[in-house]
Formats: structure tokens, sequence, C-alpha cells
């Protein structure tokens, strides 16, 4: 063990080194702070809303309550739908920094609320905010190549590879152990940060160790690439040239290429598109006969076809139904769109395996539950329960049922986990 020791106090005794390190341990705390911070803005926001939607609901009640018509309830209602984070989200912020997780929506026609908030591009973002996976993916390479870039250059240069080779050791074993020991302590400064945040916040062992392994895994990438670029035998100054354009290359360049073939490869028309396609259909249902919005409405709605036939007076039975018919006419934009994406993903997930950067942020997004991935996830919950609102009020109004006060009280509630 002693010629570990030794190693390990070489490493110490470098200013450079420990400079390095220290600094790491900082950004690395930094990293996971403001990941943390983000996540409990979040967590504060969506605590919230209960107190925020009895005010709203309180407010329709005090100006619509005396009417019986459930249509009014449903026009005016607004009901929260929210999207709860992972324990694990703070590490890796993802899609949750760009696109929404809390949405209100209406018993109306569902597709245009929910795409107006796709104000966002709908593929992973290159770099995305300073959290820990930002951290691991782009400055812990970086720390590798200081620490290793003239492991052994340094050694030539100082005259001293001469009196190694004399010696009776093999410099093999030596700059492997040199080089475990650097690992290790990038490794370390890393990763026991991340430990004690990640028991904080609740995070399971199982991703906790799976979280660890994708740092040492990707680490172990850079750590193979600082030693086999010195085997040229440049000086230190090429050595660390040679390994920042491989930085430059693997972690900027090659994604962003990558990012751009798959958008040309695979076009998907943005969300506005299908908003504004729902809004045209709902807006030209006004110069439709109302019979003929009618029997398209009951041709998907059979159970309420027996409900009384429309008079010479606006019923919302009609409004709400017209709405449904939009969601139903842009279905074919929707299911494309949603097809684009999830190739999208597929592609960048395929990218992963053969750049090392792409593959560890699509992993931990993943396992955070914060990729485009549960994104959609979420708005198939929305539309779960918008189905659940849509029926609630169609028992009202294709009845001719009253809508009373306390009616409001029994408007089905979101679950997140529905």
């Amino acid at each position: 063990m002693k010629p570990w020791y030794f190693d390990l106090q070489l490493l110490l005794r470098s200013k450079v080194a420990v400079g390095s390190l220290l600094l790491l341990l900082v950004l690395t705390i930094a990293s996971l702070l403001s990941g943390v911070q983000r996540i409990d803005s979040q967590h504060e926001a969506i605590a919230r809303i209960g107190a925020l939607h009895a005010e709203d609901t309180a407010a329709v009640v005090a100006a619509h309550g005396d009417s019986v018509d459930a249509g009014t309830a449903a026009y005016y209602s607004f009901q929260p739908t929210w999207n709860p984070p992972s324990p694990l989200a703070f590490a890796a912020v993802g899609m949750r920094d760009v696109a929404p997780i809390m949405l209100r929506v209406r018993a109306l026609g569902l597709e245009a609320q929910i795409h107006d908030g796709d104000t966002f591009n709908p593929e992973l973002a290159l770099a995305g905010r300073f959290d820990f996976s930002f951290l691991l993916t782009f400055l812990l390479p970086l720390f590798a190549i200081a620490l290793l870039h003239d492991l052994r250059s340094s050694e030539t240069e100082s005259g001293r590879e001469r009196m190694l080779r004399s010696l009776p050791l093999r410099t093999r074993w030596l700059y492997l152990r040199r080089t475990t020991i650097r690992g290790l302590a990038l490794w370390l400064c890393v990763g026991a940060p991340f430990v004690v945040v990640a028991v904080d916040q609740g995070v399971p062992v199982g991703q906790i160790l799976a979280v660890l392994a994708l740092a040492a895994a990707y680490l172990l990438f850079w750590v193979v690439l600082c030693l086999l670029i010195p085997r040229r035998a440049w000086n230190s100054g090429v050595n660390a040239a040679v390994l920042a354009s491989c930085w430059v290359v693997l972690a900027l360049i090659a994604p962003a290429l990558a990012n751009v073939g798959i958008e040309r490869a695979i076009p998907v028309e943005q969300g506005a598109t299908i908003a504004r396609a729902q809004r045209e259909a709902v807006n030209g249902a006004w110069d439709i006969p109302r019979d003929r919005t009618m029997q398209q409405f009951y041709a998907s709605h059979p159970q309420w076809r027996d409900s009384a036939p429309l008079g010479d007076a606006f019923h919302y039975k009609w409004y709400l139904a017209f709405h449904q018919n939009g969601d139903e006419q842009v279905a074919p934009l929707v299911a494309a769109y949603r097809e684009g994406i999830e190739r999208r993903n597929a592609a960048a997930a395929a990218v992963g395996w053969v750049l090392p950067s792409v593959g560890l942020q699509v992993a931990l997004t993943r396992m955070a539950g914060t990729d485009m991935q549960a994104h959609l996830a979420y708005q198939d919950r929305i539309r779960g329960y918008h189905e659940r609102l849509r029926q609630f009020f169609y028992g009202y109004l294709f009845t001719d049922k009253p809508f009373v006060k306390s009616d409001y009280d029994r408007i089905p509630p979101f679950e997140p986990g529905e």
C-alpha cells in the first residue's frame, strides 16, 4: 500500500491538482444547490395550487352560481393540473425548465389548451440549466484533462522519466496507479456531494447507485482518452490542446450537429400549428348547421344520442360538442406530432450510444423523469382527466339536469398519478 500512499501524497503536494479538485467540489455543490432551488420553487408553486383554485372557484360561484346551466360552469371553471417532480429531478432538470409543469384546463377543446404552452422547441435542449447533469457532461471532462494531460509528459520534460525507467519497477503500473488515484479523486468530488443531497431529497438507493455508476463510466471514458492521446509523445501543451479539442468536438460540436441532423431527418410541426388548426375548426363550427355538428358528435359519443333535440336558443351542449369535434378533427395532426417527437427521442437515444455526452444526459433525464417522454406522459394524464371532466358536464348538459352551487364541489379533481 505504500506506493499508493506516496502517489496520493504526490497529488496532494500539487497546488494545481488540489486547486482543481477544490474548484470541482465547489462547482458540484453549486450545481446541486441550483437544481434543488429550481425544484423547490416548483414544489412551492404546486403547493399553492389548492388555495388559488379555491379562490378562483369561489369567484366563479359568486359570479355565475345563480345559473343552473352546467355549460356556464363548464365555460368559466378552470381546473388545475400539474406534473410533480421526482426526487431525482434536481440532478437533471431537463424539460421541466422549458415545458409547462402546470396547466389549467376547461371542458372545452383540449388540444389548443395543451399546445398553447409549447413555446419551446420540443427537442431535448443541448445544454440546459446549470445542474448536476450539466456539470457531469461539460465540466467534469475539463477537470479530467487538467489533472491527466501531463501525467507522463511532465516527467519526460523534467528529466525524471529516465530515472524512473532505471528503477526496478514497471512505469506502466506507476502511471496506472497515479491515474487511478486522480480518477477516484475526481469521482469523489462529484459523487460525495451528490450522495448527501440525494439522501436529503429522498432519492431511492438504487437510483443513487445508478447515477454514481453513470458518472464513473463517463469519467472513465475521458480518463482513457487522456491516457491514449499522450501516447503520441507530445509535450504537455500539445496534449492539453488536443484533449481540449476532443472535448469541444465530443461535448459541443458533435451533439449540435446530431441535433440538427435529427431535426432535418425527422421534421415535426410545432405545437402552435395544432392549436391554430383546432381554433380554426372551432371558429368554423359557428357557420356549420347545428344538426350536422350534433350528428358528428353523436357518431363518436353514441351514449348521448338520446338527448333532447336542440331548439332555436343557444345551448351549451352544442357549444361543447363542436369543441370536441375540433379536437377530433386535429387528432391526425396530434398523432403525427407525437410520433415525430418519439422518433426524435429514439434517434437521440441512439446517438447516445456513440456520443457519451448525449448518452449521459439522456440516461440522467430518463431516470429523473424530466425528459420529453415524461412530458408527453403528463400530457396523456391531462387528456385522461379532460375526458373525465367532459363526461361530468355532459351528464348535466345532455340530460338537461340543473347544475346548482353545490355541484361545483362535485367537479372531479385532477390526480397526478392517474
